[in-house]
Formats: C-alpha cells, sequence, structure tokens
C-alpha cells in the first residue's frame, strides 16, 4: 500500500477525496467547487514549503491558515472569517477521509480550531419593504408576471437562490399549497406556500410560462425569455433590478428574501423546530441566528413605542 500512496499525486488524492464527497456524501457542485479549490490553493502552498501533503503537521496547517488571516504575502488580501472557517473544515473532512483509507496513520487536524465566525446580523426587510419589493413588478407582460411569482415564493417559502431556480413543475403543487425543495446535499424538504405566492405562481403559470417555453418539454418552473431554466446569475438580475425599483438598491440580495421569510415567522409565533424544518438546516443551531434578529426587532419596536422607553 505504501508504494500505491506515494505515487499519488495531491492532486489524485483531492479527486479521490472530492468522489468520495459527491457519490457518498451527496454534496452540492458549489460546495464540491469551493472544496477542490480550497485544497489546490492548500497543495500549492505546501509544495511551496516543501511540505509533504501525507506527513503534514498541525503547524503546518495552521500555519497556512494564519498567512491566509493576515494576508501574507502582503499583495493578498486577508481571507474573511467565514472564508477561513470553510477552508478549516474542508482540511478536517480531507484528512479524515485520508485516515479513514489508512493512508495516513495521524490526523494532523485533530487539534486544528477553526477561526471564529463574525457574529454579523443577517439583513433583512420590514414589512413595508417587503411589501414595495413584490409590487414592483409592474404590468402584466410575461416577464412581469414571472418576477412577481419568484419574488412571492421566494418570501412565502425561503428559498435559497439555487433551491429558487432548480423548482421544476413536479416540485410544486398549488392545489395542496405546498412544494419541493432540494436542499444542500440533494436534501428535500416540504414548505407550504402562502395564498399570495400560491395565486401569483397559477397565475404566472396559465399565463406568462407558457409565452416562454412554447411547445419545449422544459422541466423547470421559471424560465429565462428563451424558455430555458433560469441560472443564478438570471435570478440576482431579476432581484436586482426590482429593489432598485423599490427602493432597495444595495440593501438585500437573494438570500436577503431568506432571511426576511425566517425573521418574519419567528416575530409572529412560529417556534424554532419547524423553522428549522421549513428552512432545511440540518442543525438547529443555524437557525438560532434569527432568535437575535427577532429580538432586535422587538427591541426597535418597543423604543419606538414605549412612552417611556427613552430619556428625553
Amino acid at each position: 500500500m505504501a508504494a500505491t500512496v506515494e505515487a499519488r499525486t495531491h492532486e489524485q488524492l483531492v479527486l479521490d477525496f472530492l468522489a468520495y464527497l459527491e457519490f457518498e456524501r451527496g454534496l452540492s457542485r458549489n460546495t464540491l467547487e469551493a472544496y477542490r479549490s480550497d485544497l489546490l490553493q492548500f497543495g500549492a502552498y505546501v509544495a511551496e514549503h516543501d511540505i509533504d501533503v501525507l506527513a503534514a503537521e498541525h503547524s503546518d496547517l495552521a500555519g497556512w491558515l494564519t498567512d491566509l488571516a493576515t494576508g501574507d504575502p502582503p499583495e493578498r488580501p486577508a481571507a474573511a472569517s467565514a472564508t477561513l472557517q470553510r477552508k478549516a473544515a474542508c482540511l478536517r473532512s480531507f484528512y479524515r477521509h485520508l485516515r479513514r483509507d489508512e493512508i495516513i496513520v495521524h490526523d494532523p487536524t485533530a487539534e486544528l480550531r477553526a477561526p471564529r465566525k463574525d457574529q454579523r446580523l443577517p439583513k433583512v426587510l420590514d414589512r413595508d419593504e417587503v411589501a414595495r419589493l413584490l409590487a414592483a413588478p409592474q404590468g402584466t407582460d410575461p416577464a412581469a408576471l414571472r418576477d412577481r411569482a419568484l419574488l412571492e415564493l421566494m418570501y412565502a417559502c425561503g428559498l435559497r437562490a439555487s433551491e429558487a431556480i432548480g423548482l421544476t413543475v413536479a416540485d410544486i403543487d398549488l392545489e395542496a399549497g405546498v412544494l419541493r425543495a432540494t436542499g444542500k446535499g440533494s436534501k428535500e424538504r416540504l414548505v407550504p406556500i402562502g395564498g399570495k405566492a400560491v395565486d401569483a405562481v397559477r397565475i404566472y403559470f396559465e399565463r406568462a410560462r407558457p409565452k416562454f417555453v412554447g411547445l419545449a418539454p422544459e422541466p423547470h418552473l421559471f424560465v429565462n425569455q428563451r424558455g430555458a431554466g433560469l441560472t443564478r446569475q438570471g435570478l440576482y438580475k431579476i432581484v436586482q433590478r426590482h429593489a432598485r425599483a423599490a427602493g432597495l438598491d444595495g440593501k438585500m440580495s437573494p438570500h436577503t428574501l431568506r432571511h426576511t421569510f425566517a425573521t418574519h415567522l419567528l416575530a409572529g409565533g412560529c417556534d424554532l423546530r419547524s423553522l428549522q424544518e421549513m428552512l432545511g438546516h440540518a442543525d438547529i443551531a443555524t437557525t438560532q441566528i434569527y432568535t437575535h434578529l427577532s429580538a432586535d426587532r422587538l427591541k426597535d419596536v418597543y423604543f419606538a413605542a414605549h412612552p417611556r422607553a427613552t430619556v428625553v
């Protein structure tokens, strides 16, 4: 086995690891691409410092993360905390895979501590801002009907951008008021659809979508002018265009609607476990960020409304 291992290049080890993540763990294409990029960057670092990837120690890995965090070399900007967190997680997963396959004996990431994530809270829209955004697609032309349905559905169901563009006609049941979203790791979940979104999607489906796709057997629910499924870039442009029209330019992205969905549900009395299910979070700790958002919103309302909340 030793001769076989020594013959493998870093790139071959990375490809084997990515295949494991794709076929056995079912990770998304975006995650696989991020891990591939991280490991190739790490490979360049160890090659530059004459370090054998299979003999790397904790100090070698920590040194790479430190260089990224401090922006060394100086011409390279310092990596963001969330980026460092992902790279550390990637290293841990990679070396655990090598250890499971008995390619290495000692896991150098056993005590590797990822940098703390920034505690900045995500931006959310208030109810008036949401109303302005959803009213921004004006008119009855096919593009306006599509955009209105898309924005209504993303806010109604808390969809990620990838989930919204990945929706197929078969994923949505307007009569039952529910859709099937495919999230990270190809995990599926059912999410209720509110009445306003049901109406908007039904109008789009009956009056606009046929004009885009004609008789073509296109499975995607939301399509572009050529009748093909929307891309992530296309979705981003739609959201930004209507954000500008609603006076929200620079304040939001497609993910802002997901944050807003979660915050408004909690403020309305939704329990955390139900919200976790609707968002498709594997860990409830991820969902708990929205309890902080709701608490901040309650304080804003309190100080604006209570006559003795502020000192005159």
